[in-house]
């Protein structure tokens, strides 16, 4: 039975998701063609935060093991310089 509902979910969610998608787009198409545009730029605003965010932790992921790899550097070098 378990198994069952977790295949009826994976089958059915997606097309929940592309539905969202559908209502969305006609609700921005809407409001631009009767002259307001302020919803239109909020959600390319969140699609660009979606965008670029996954870009971002990585960049910071990188910059901090980057960082990290260094200092440990200069403790084991003059760790060898002492010993």
């Amino acid at each position: 039975m378990r198994k069952v509902v977790i295949l009826v979910l994976a089958l059915f969610v997606p097309l929940l998701n592309w539905a969202q998608c559908a209502m969305c787009r006609t609700q921005i198409k809407n409001n631009v063609s009767a002259g307001e545009t302020s919803m239109a730029e909020g959600l390319n605003n969140g699609i660009m935060f979606l965008f670029f965010t996954p870009y971002i932790v990585v960049f910071v992921m990188i910059f901090l093991w980057y960082k990290y790899s260094k200092t440990t550097k200069r403790v084991s070098l003059s760790e060898r310089l002492k010993g």
